[in-house]
């Protein structure tokens, strides 16, 4: 009776200061729908609503201490509800096999892989023998070799012959599901062509959305007609968000000093553009006393600062990002039109709420995570100092203060989430924050406005001039940072419970109110302890059954020097020990014969062959229990047998020893669960699956697999 007692009592507490909570039991709803292992049926759905409906009845009815409980259940079946909606709204047809043919589509998007190769984004999408209800509504191509400069304007129709293929699913199992990441993007395939892209149909106006990406990419070349290199590319970016001009070099030396956050249209750009229109606006109608003292100048400032975040965001593409960032403006530029502080605890919440509705996939993202958590330590520490005296400082320290705690608590804040998604961390991120984004806001962003101002009387070169000076500095701090030994430190990827456990430990410290806060500390601590015991699978195989890594104590030891790039470099990011691909395959942990590796886990003997020729000069399976192919085996081999065609099934997969000797076998595609972006016959139990060395191997896998 006393532990009721003192919960009713500490959510008494809590009125007044609940606002914080909604996004947070919002999201929750959505996290539990992305973390099932099964699509929910709309019967499913429907009775999660109506648990949502009878918690908000009853929420009326019962003690008000008792309300929160209820609001907050109601809040994440809502949650639940919205995810599953946003899922169902954006299906659209995905490619099923691999495709090589004729692609011909509209130029949406314009961007730059990975390997730093120009990709497009086409919708209006035509491919050889496709019916129209199962043609991809987009596909992306990374345009590789020497191929002809071609003037490639966005909404031209272009056509090329080329690979497609399904989004791939995770590198590992448990790790970043691009095929999730795709289905909501509107990404139905996904490839690259190595001939000619030809113009099928000149630009045409088409939609807003056309028109809107024609003019972010006129304004990011003119940008880099005046501004060349490097820095008319970093410009370009931060003005229309068109990054197609940006190297792999500079994209490196940003993110190993912490200032890629720079980069992206975000919160910070949002923020330091109506910061300034809202300033400048403000000063000038101040300026006229016949003005200034007959309106209402904060207000009008306010409007056209919403107003320069609209076109901005417009400007920016729209993504989810931008339009992240300017709900959060719009939010506290509302609260002052209508005469609320806008930096509050409850402008942050609102915010996130919105976005959570109409993005609940943005979760799972970095961007969510990364913004949210700098903005609300931000709004706390801020909240905090407003309490202490600080007239007892000299003026001229104030500022200076302001910029080095913003710094440092944005940076502890996101820090966790950034080592998490990245696998490192920046050592001297703080110095080249504190360097670098001071300058961002003092005279990059008004040179960006200004310049914005001065273009139709053709004398944009002013502003972007200016900018030019800054950027410069900036890339001058990141390469200079970047390259100072141990700027970067490695660390391996978190289990699942992690970053909840992290988050919702600072959540408690930060939203609730009382000595009860102190509860966040171990809670954020044991996320941190999960971490630490970390352990990375012994053995790795792609699902193309061409790659297999193998964990050593030196790192991971690859079985091929090329090939499979993308999914060599992950595994080894994933590890913590992120090196050149070439690197991990000098490593001892695996005996190589031409194409043919030979590894143990164990007692169990682990063979994997790389084409036809050495499968066909293979006796049986060489003395292995398990062999792994990426060719397709025709008839019975006396093992364990892991063929292309039975790994397209399982996707990647991460093998371990089990206490008792037992082979435990880990599988992307049934962790994943059945899923919309995930078609799989049936469900099946993610737990792993167990060889004993006396069963059988050859109808094991299959009896598990759909």
């Amino acid at each position: 009776m006393r532990l009721v007692t003192h919960t009713r009592d500490a959510l008494l507490a809590q009125r007044g200061h609940l606002i914080g909570w909604v996004p947070v039991c919002l999201g929750i709803g959505v996290g539990v729908y992305f973390m099932l292992r099964f699509e929910p049926s709309w019967i499913f759905i429907a009775n999660v609503a109506v648990v949502a409906l009878v918690c908000t009845v009853g929420a009326r009815l019962v003690h008000v201490a008792c309300t929160p409980i209820l609001l907050a259940l109601a809040l994440s079946c809502t949650g639940m509800v919205i995810a599953k909606y946003r899922t169902e709204s954006v299906s659209a047809p995905v490619l099923s096999f691999r495709y090589y043919g004729p692609i011909e589509g509209r130029i949406v998007g314009m961007d730059r892989s990975g390997s730093d190769a120009l990709r497009l984004t086409l919708d209006r999408v035509r491919l050889e023998r496709f019916a129209p209800e199962r043609m991809p509504g987009k596909v992306r191509i990374s345009l590789h070799g020497d191929l002809p400069a071609v003037a490639l304007m966005p909404g031209q129709q272009v056509m090329t012959t080329g690979h497609l293929s399904p989004p791939s699913g995770p590198a590992e199992p448990g790790g970043f599901d691009f095929q999730r990441h795709a289905w909501f993007a509107g990404l139905g395939a996904v490839g690259y062509t190595r001939n000619p892209v030809l113009r099928a149909a000149p630009a045409q106006h088409g939609d807003w959305a056309a028109r809107v990406f024609q003019a972010r990419m006129a304004v990011s070349r003119g940008v880099q007609a005046r501004l060349t290199g490097e820095t008319g590319a970093f410009a370009a970016a931060i003005m229309s968000g068109d990054r197609s001009g940006m190297s792999q070099e500079t994209l490196a030396h940003l993110r190993a000093s912490n200032l890629a956050h720079l980069l992206a249209i975000s919160g910070l750009h949002m923020g330091l553009l109506t910061a300034f229109v809202f300033a400048a606006l403000r000063s000038s109608l101040m300026l006229i006393p016949a003005i200034g003292l007959r309106v209402p100048a904060k207000k009008i400032a306010a409007v056209g600062a919403l107003i320069a975040a609209a076109g901005y965001l417009a400007l920016s593409g729209g993504n989810v990002a931008t339009e992240r960032a300017f709900i959060m403006v719009s939010v506290m530029l509302v609260a002052i039109l209508l005469g609320r502080p806008a930096l509050t605890m409850r402008a942050v919440a609102i915010a996130a709420v919105i976005v959570l509705v109409l993005h609940p996939e943005a979760l799972t993202g970095l961007g969510f995570q990364m913004s949210f958590a700098a903005t609300t330590a931000l709004v706390a520490v801020f909240g905090a100092m407003r309490r202490l005296d600080q007239q007892r400082l000299p003026r001229w320290s104030r500022g200076i203060l302001s910029v080095v705690v913003s710094s440092l608590v944005a940076g502890l804040a996101t820090a966790p989430i950034a080592a998490a998604h990245f696998n490192q961390i920046a050592h001297y991120g703080l110095i080249a924050n504190l360097l670098s984004v001071p300058l961002m806001g003092a005279l990059v962003m008004p040179a960006a406005v200004v310049a914005a101002c001065l273009a139709p009387f053709g004398m944009a070169w002013v502003g972007l001039m200016v900018m030019g000076w800054g950027l410069r500095w900036i890339l001058w701090v990141a390469q200079t940072v970047a390259g100072r030994e141990g700027a970067l430190g490695h660390v391996v990827t978190p289990g699942g419970w992690v970053l909840p456990l992290i988050i919702g430990g600072a959540l408690v410290v930060i939203l609730w109110q009382g000595r009860a806060r102190a509860v966040g500390i171990p809670i954020a601590v044991a996320g941190f302890a999960l971490w630490g015991m970390t352990d990375r699978p012994a053995v790795l195989i792609a699902d193309s059954g061409g790659l297999m890594g193998v964990m050593t104590e030196a790192g991971r030891s690859l079985s091929r020097a090329r090939g499979d790039g993308f999914v060599a470099g992950v595994w080894l990011e994933n590890d913590g020990g992120p090196v050149a691909q070439d690197v991990a395959a000098d490593r001892q942990g695996m005996t190589r014969q031409g194409r043919v590796f030979r590894a143990s886990l164990g007692d169990w003997g682990i063979l994997q062959v790389s084409g036809k020729t050495a499968l066909a000069d293979l006796q049986g399976c060489g003395g292995a229990d398990v062999l792994i192919s990426n060719q397709v085996v025709e008839g019975q081999r006396p093992c364990l047998l892991l063929d292309v065609q039975m790994l397209r099934k399982t996707g990647s997969l991460a093998l371990d020893m089990g206490i008792d000797g037992s082979l435990q076998m880990r599988m992307a595609r049934i962790e994943t669960g059945r899923r919309p972006w995930n078609p799989i016959s049936e469900d099946r139990a993610v737990s792993p699956l167990r060889i004993a060395p006396t069963q059988d191997l050859s109808d094991k896998i299959a009896n598990y697999l759909p």
